[in-house]
């Protein structure tokens, strides 16, 4: 399993946009083939700052869903509602004893 965690550092003034695409696109992304899980967070200190945590099948999963056409529509609306660019990356969890 992937786990992709995305950074959205927001304009103040787009927060009520964002949250009104994510809800929109959240039910769809979830269908996408290979996502197993995905939440929204704020940030307890930046209140301006969102982060998506997903769970992927695996890259190739998360791949495909980044060549999808909801992704080319909700990634370049999310991109203008930003006040700095986004930060993203992937881990995978170690396993116990590791």
């Amino acid at each position: 399993m992937l786990i992709r965690l995305v950074r959205l550092p927001l304009s103040p003034a787009h927060v009520a946009d964002f949250l009104q695409l994510f809800r929109q696109a959240e039910s769809r992304i979830r269908q996408q083939p290979g996502c197993q899980h995905l939440e929204l967070w704020q940030d307890a200190d930046h209140p301006h700052t969102y982060c998506t945590y997903s769970h992927w099948h695996d890259a190739a999963a998360l791949d495909a869903y980044r060549r999808s056409a909801l992704f080319g529509e909700v990634w370049p609306a999310t991109k203008q509602l930003l006040a700095s660019p986004a930060q993203a990356f992937s881990v995978v969890r170690v396993a116990e004893g590791a």
